[in-house]
């Protein structure tokens, strides 16, 4: 690999591949994971398409599907009352997702960082609305968990 990715970018990739897995049951983990490096980062894949995933991609994007049902318990357990998972919009529930597990599994990121890139995640694929429900579901979570 000629170039760095950084967790940041690693981070964008993980949403781009996570979000059409939650559509296409068809859709394998590493086709979702190839699609997304293709998207900005085609230059890392080399002509064999091998040694191309980042590590750290694949753990975000193998990670929030093996914890899937848990990370969306989590969620859920932080909606105002009458409000499901359902009602969300998939790019809101997909950083989630992300960032929590994160938080739960990744001992080397702070839990600080991992809601400020979810915020920015939210500000890039989403709405302002977004970024501020985003931001209080991950701050109410950040808080029960260094409480």
């Amino acid at each position: 690999m000629s170039k760095e990715i950084s967790r940041h970018e690693i981070r964008k990739m993980a949403l781009q591949a996570l979000f059409p897995l939650d559509f296409n049951q068809d859709l394998s983990k590493q086709d979702a994971i190839f699609h997304a490096i293709e998207l900005e980062h085609h230059e890392i894949i080399d002509e064999e398409q091998e040694n191309f995933v980042p590590a750290y991609l694949d753990l975000l994007v193998g990670g929030v599907c093996e914890k899937k049902a848990e990370l969306d318990e989590m969620i859920q357990q932080h909606l105002k009352k009458g409000w499901s998972i359902q009602r969300l919009s998939k790019m809101d529930v997909t950083i989630l997702r992300i960032a929590i597990f994160e938080m739960l599994y990744v001992d080397d990121v702070p839990n600080k960082v991992v809601l400020n890139e979810a915020i920015e995640l939210a500000k890039t694929f989403s709405d302002d609305q977004s970024r501020k429900f985003v931001n209080g579901v991950l701050s109410t979570i950040n808080n029960e968990l260094t409480a």
